[in-house]
This record gives C-alpha cells, structure tokens and sequence, in this order.
C-alpha cells in the first residue's frame, strides 16, 4: 500500500500532466468558458494537493491552510464553470466567500501542530460546492445530455461522499478508525485522482460538442460581422427556449442600434460603417457568454437572446457592451453610441411578441436622446 506522500506527490504529477493536456488540447482549441475554469480547478486542486506536502516541516504552519484554501478554490472554480453554462458565472464575491471562510478557519484552529486545521469546515465547503455543481449540470437546457449526466451523476455522489466524510469527522475525528478506514487521506487522494481523469475526459467531450455547433452555427453566419444571421437567431432562440421550457426559465431580448449610422456612412463612406459594424459585434462578443446567441438583425441592428438572464441582467450586459465599444481604439475614429430595448422572454412567448417588445423599448430610447438602455413596459 503507497503511503500518503507518495499518493500525493503521484496526484501532483496526474494533475500536472492533465492540466497541460487539458489547457493545450481544449482550452486553447474553444476558449470557452467552461473549459477555463476547469484549467483553474485542477490548477487549485494541484497546488492545493503539493501544499499539504509541507505538513510535518517548519512551513506546516501556512502551507495546511493555504492546502485548504486553494482546495476549495478548486472545487469553486469546477462549480464557476458548471454554472456559466446554464447562467452567468458567480460573482467575485461569492468566490472569495468560502475559501475566505476556509482560511480563517484553518488559522484559528493551531495550523502549526494540527494537520487537520479546519478540517470539518474544509470537507462541508467541498461538500458544499461540489453538490452545487451537480445541480448546475442537471438542470443545464432542462434535458442533460449523455456527457452532463455522468458528470452531473459522478459530481453528486462525490459531494455526498464529502458530505459524509465531514460527519464522520466531527463523530469519531480524523483518527478515528471509521473516518481512517472509509475516509482517509489516501482512499480521497486515489479517489480525486480517478476523477480528474473521468471528469476532464468528460470535459473534453463537451468541448467537442461545442466545437460542433460551432461549426453548425458558421454556416449561418452574417458574412460581415461574423455573428449568426436573422434566421439563424431564430432557429437557435427557439431550440434552446425549448430545452428550457420545463424548468420556467425566463431569458431576455436586447435590440441594439448604433446611433446617427447612416450620417456616419455619408460622412466617411460604407467601408468606416463596416468598421463600426465589426467593432460592435466585436464588443458583443467580449461580454457575452458562450451560451448567450448574438445576431445581426439587419442594417445597423443587432439582437441579443441571454437565456436565464433577467432584464435587469441584460442591462448590464449591454452596459458593458457599450464600455468595451467605447475602449475600442480604431486609429482616432469615433465610434457610434448605441441605444438598446430590452425585453423578457418566457419560454411559452412568442418570439415575434419579444421582439415586437424590446423594439418599442428600443424606439423609446432613440426618442430619448439615444446611447440609452430602456426595459420594456411589460415583462412576461
């Protein structure tokens, strides 16, 4: 039997050689969101795993804590990037808050001489996010497809193996024989490792189902902007609004316009109009999610469909679009602003009716001023 040092460094290197795999294979294949949090978990879970190496020497002292925290770093980021493929991905705070509560807990608890310094709490947080990410992968689209089902699956029992792993902490302690037997350092150890392999695996499977409709989507693609076309948007909004219909998920419709364009054509010409086109999409593209669909409606408008966003939501998102248009430098040219119309989006609404809305909120807009974002009136 390998002792629990040698079960560590051989994860070390399993989570380097994957990582490496991984980023090089995946990440910089699709670039999607996804598949970079999951570089940054076992990036966390690594670094984590070589830090309690430290235990038993001179550095024990911060290196158990820092193991903790960037253990449940790992575990947050796994969950990120299940969550950014249904919804948005966490706020900054509600990633700091659990590895914050970790570390504090691990520094009152005698990191020096305790080797499980604030074990109970490490094993609830991973039990915590662990079983937060299983949730996130069973109810992606509302109907989990061959790779999310396993991976939904394997995430759940791994949580309540966590789960259960922390009660018997606090029942018999770390040295008791039922928590060494069951639950020990080197059963989790070998444990993770089969599951880093599994998941990331499982991951790149994913990443080539993306890929795929990537390719689906190409062929429909406005030849200018390179974002889908009015048909196109059409098709894709209505497929996904019925994957999400069991679940009663709302989204919302941004139509954007960029202001005073046809001025901007006679002033400068068609070519500088298409610049500021291309700059837009551009912009959309940066502050968008994966799953968010982006389209060239006609002209100088542009539709926007953000599946599980609210309009509140999507007014940030288009807050941001117009920032990132804003910092765009194109050799002293100005760029247009933009006016948007936002409205919500139920999955039993028809798409005209949608559209019909964020248009009227978008006319109010230009009737205001312009370079405004307005919510419809009425939300389904």
């Amino acid at each position: 039997m390998l002792d629990v040092f040698t079960l560590r460094v051989t994860f070390a290197v399993a989570a380097l050689t994957l990582l490496v795999l991984f980023y090089l294979g995946v990440y910089r294949r699709t670039g999607s969101a996804y598949s970079g949090w999951w570089c940054l978990a076992i990036l966390g879970f690594l670094t984590g795993s070589s830090a309690y190496l430290l235990n038993g020497t001179g550095h024990q002292w911060w290196a158990n804590p820092a193991g903790n925290v960037l253990g449940v770093a790992g575990a947050a980021c796994v969950w990120a990037g299940a969550r950014s493929l249904r919804t948005a991905s966490p706020q900054m705070w509600q990633m700091v808050a659990v590895p914050l509560v970790n570390v504090l807990a691990a520094a009152f608890d005698h990191p020096a001489t305790n080797v499980w310094s604030g074990g109970s709490v490490f094993l609830a947080s991973m039990a915590l996010l662990i079983g937060l990410t299983s949730f996130e992968l069973w109810h992606l689209n509302g109907n989990p497809a061959r790779v999310q089902v396993p991976l939904a699956v394997t995430s759940g029992l791994l949580a309540v193996f966590y789960l259960l792993r922390c009660l018997a902490f606090l029942v018999v302690g770390p040295t008791g024989q039922l928590f060494q037997t069951l639950f020990g350092t080197g059963i989790t150890t070998l444990l993770t490792m089969a599951l880093l392999v599994v998941v990331s695996f499982s991951m790149a499977a994913l990443s080539v189902e993306q890929v795929t409709a990537e390719l689906r989507i190409k062929a429909s693609q406005d030849g200018l902007t390179g974002l889908l076309n009015r048909s196109a948007f059409a098709d894709l909004v209505q497929d996904t609004v019925r994957r999400l219909s069991g679940q009663r998920i709302y989204g919302s419709l941004i139509m954007a316009d960029l202001d005073h364009f046809k001025q901007l054509n006679d002033r400068n010409g068609h070519a500088v109009g298409d610049v500021a086109l291309r700059a837009f999409a551009d912009a959309c593209r940066t502050s968008t999610r994966a799953t968010d669909l982006v389209a060239r409606h006609g002209g100088e408008e542009f539709l926007l469909f953000l599946p599980g966003a609210v309009p509140q939501q999507a007014a940030r998102v288009a807050a941001q679009i117009s920032t990132a248009l804003r910092e765009t430098s194109l050799d002293g040219m100005q760029l247009p602003t933009v006016s948007y119309g936002i409205s919500a989006y139920a999955p039993s609404q028809d798409l005209s009716s949608a559209v019909a809305s964020a248009d009227a909120a978008l006319y109010q807009a230009k009737s205001g001023g312009r370079d405004q974002i307005v919510l419809a009136a009425t939300s389904p």
